[in-house]
């Protein structure tokens, strides 16, 4: 298989972690710092084990790290993989921004 070929696969897996309100919430606790398993499922009202199964699908697109300490698991960002997903998205960028454009100066047209 060709670097682009896993680039694609790696995206995949990034877009489909990314593709769970749970696993987008995770991660935006994440981004305010490291935090033990128990931590992070508390909000969420679910099992550790369905956490866990979460954050091993976050872990596969390496959007997390976890450490362990005894039984203590410690997870952290790993921002790195959103940059391929970023850059991607960005491309359609401009189709965005014309529409958001196109909206404005329709709702400037129809002012009273």
């Amino acid at each position: 298989m060709d670097a682009a070929a896993l680039a694609d696969d790696h995206l995949d897996t990034v877009f489909h972690a990314l593709a769970n309100r749970t696993r987008r919430a995770l991660l935006k606790r994440l981004s305010a710092g490291a935090a033990k398993v128990t931590d992070l499922a508390e909000p969420f009202g679910m099992s550790l084990n369905a956490i866990s199964k979460h954050l091993l699908v976050l872990e596969g697109a390496g959007l997390i790290r976890r450490t362990v300490n005894g039984r203590t698991h410690i997870c952290a960002l790993e921002a790195g993989p959103l940059a391929p997903a970023e850059e991607w998205l960005s491309a359609y960028e401009h189709y965005w921004s014309g529409q958001l454009d196109d909206f404005a100066a329709y709702v400037e047209n129809t002012r009273d």
